[in-house]
């Protein structure tokens, strides 16, 4: 098992290129992980990387892409049972 950030993010996330926004904050923070877009309109974002990066990736999805309106994030660490290298956008 390896340690990662799961995250759940609420707002107007969807259809504002808000999913390829955070791939290139992961990427530029030298994070691996994924995001995918839920059914019911909100982004999903695993994280795996220096805990460090990942406290400044947080602080970035509370403020959002410039399109985006972030209205909740929820986040937690979890074990996740594959070791993700790079980001992909789901």
């Amino acid at each position: 098992m390896t340690k990662a950030y799961h995250c759940v993010v609420t707002g107007k996330v969807q259809g504002v290129y808000f999913r390829a926004w955070i791939h290139d904050q992961a990427v530029a923070l030298g994070l691996g992980g994924w995001t995918r877009n839920l059914d019911d309109g909100k982004v999903e974002v695993l994280l795996q990387g220096n805990e460090d990066n990942i406290a400044e990736m947080k602080k970035r999805l509370l403020v959002g892409s410039p399109l985006s309106q972030v209205s909740d994030l929820k986040c937690g660490w979890m074990d996740y049972d594959t070791k993700h290298d790079s980001f992909e956008i789901r």
